[in-house]
């Protein structure tokens, strides 16, 4: 299940998510997305977990926590390009 994560510190490193969410579950991947051009990160996250029931209850375990000082906001991604591709 892919799950958005917003309102990070510019401190969150991908593998910070990663060892947050794993306490959950499997995590597949843990990214930051950054500016193209000046490599920072944008305050925004995917995580893509395999299970999503573990996935679930990672999503309201953690959203509205703090992260780094700030609250951060969880959520299901509920669209993907994929599902425009057939």
């Amino acid at each position: 299940m892919n799950i958005h994560v917003s309102n990070l510190s510019q401190n969150t490193i991908d593998e910070d998510l990663k060892k947050l969410f794993s306490t959950y579950g499997a995590v597949n991947t843990a990214v930051i997305l950054r500016d193209k051009w000046k490599g920072r990160s944008m305050g925004t996250a995917m995580v893509d977990m395999l299970n999503p029931a573990e996935a679930g209850n990672a999503i309201t375990a953690l959203n509205n926590t703090l992260l780094h000082g700030k609250i951060i906001s969880v959520s299901e991604v509920k669209y993907s390009i994929r599902d425009n591709m057939n």
